[in-house]
């Protein structure tokens, strides 16, 4: 890879690194969303994987005794049994059309949690297995599994330490299973580990400076600013990749 774009990708990652170490989610959906401009999904996905585990790692000690277990195991295991679907449409499908369908399942996730979409109850199991398959085959098609997640959690009633808190354990366990299934297709190239060690510092410092965040800034101002940010690079990568699909 050029020097641009492995600069260009550390710029990604420490952006969307403070926004998960503030609000635990958003880190999946924007690396890869941004870096998708400049680099194949296939490279992208199998790099943001690993640094995925690494953050979920270092925040998991602070949201351990927040996490709601019951809905986790539900969705871990659903999400897991489903991932080698997505693994295989992201090593068999080519590019552009891959990159339209991450910009369609960014912006319609964007766009639902900015009209605050919410269910105010509990989801019922198999609600939370139904969410768990989804975010399964995203996950190994895009690296993007946070999406159902994220409207099961932040959309049900439970209070939001819980649902910020659960939304980081389920993507640790999701990234961490999903790694030998990315493995077996082949997908861990030179190109994805490169990108992965360069990107690996700019998200510790990130994730850190995130973390300090918290209760410092108002936190409903900072999600729509960053979900209106997704909205804009997922409409910005579905025009370029049509572009690219129609062109000679």
């Amino acid at each position: 890879m050029a020097s641009f774009e492995l600069l260009y990708a550390s710029l990604c990652v420490f952006l969307a690194a403070i926004v998960r170490g503030f609000s635990g989610f958003g880190f999946g959906m924007l690396t890869i969303t941004s870096m998708s401009l400049v680099l194949a999904p296939a490279t992208v996905v199998p790099a943001m994987f690993v640094l995925e585990v690494a953050a979920g790692i270092h925040l998991l000690p602070s949201i351990w005794r927040h996490v709601h277990w019951r809905s986790i195991g539900i969705i871990v295991v659903t999400s897991i049994a489903c991932t080698p679907m997505g693994v295989y449409l992201l090593a068999n499908v080519p590019a552009e059309p891959m990159k339209i369908a991450i910009a369609i399942v960014v912006f319609a996730t964007a766009a639902a949690l900015l009209s605050g979409l919410q269910m105010r109850r509990m989801p019922t199991t198999m609600e939370t297995a139904a969410t768990g398959a989804a975010s399964g085959v995203l996950n190994g098609a895009f690296g993007m599994g946070g999406p159902p997640i994220i409207l099961f959690f932040l959309g049900s009633s439970i209070a939001l330490q819980a649902g910020r808190a659960s939304i980081i354990a389920a993507f640790l366990a999701m990234d961490f299973a999903a790694l030998p299934t990315l493995y077996g297709f082949g997908l861990f190239t030179r190109e994805a580990v490169m990108l992965a060690l360069v990107s690996l510092p700019a998200l510790v410092v990130g994730v850190f400076l995130g973390s300090r965040l918290v209760g410092r800034v108002e936190e409903r101002a900072a999600r729509r600013a960053v979900l209106l940010l997704l909205m804009g690079m997922a409409v910005a990568i579905g025009a370029r990749s049509l572009l690219g699909a129609a062109g000679p």
